[in-house]
């Protein structure tokens, strides 16, 4: 299903990218020269207007098909995110050996006969 999305996605974007290339801001550009009997039959003015439209028609379906591909992304079920790799990863950890207590190697003990007086 996703595929299909892609698919769609990519088209809607190079009819988008048509549109927003035929259109001139000032009224010209290549929106009167298109099908050259586009001018005849609905002027240069609903020409602008239809290419306008058409614009804002391929923006918002580029932009509905993309929020609606996000719930196909994640599986669409809750066994999907049992399977994650994030819940694979383990995260109990334990706590370090403990050091042997015993007496550095270059001490000596000192008995209170040996101490001077």
């Amino acid at each position: 299903m996703i595929i299909l999305f892609l698919i769609l996605i990519v088209i809607a974007s190079a009819a988008l990218g048509f549109m927003v290339l035929v259109q001139n801001p000032k009224g010209g550009g290549l929106s009167g020269n298109v099908g050259g009997l586009s001018n005849q039959l609905m002027g240069v003015k609903q020409t602008t207007d239809v290419l306008e439209k058409g614009t804002w028609l391929f923006s918002a379906v580029i932009a509905v098909l993309a929020l609606f591909s996000t719930l196909f992304l994640k599986g669409g079920s809750s066994e999907g995110a049992a399977d994650s790799i994030l819940q694979k990863v383990p995260t109990t950890t334990t706590a370090p050996a403990a050091a042997p207590a015993s007496t550095p190697a270059n001490t000596t003990t000192v008995t209170p006969d040996s101490v001077k007086k």
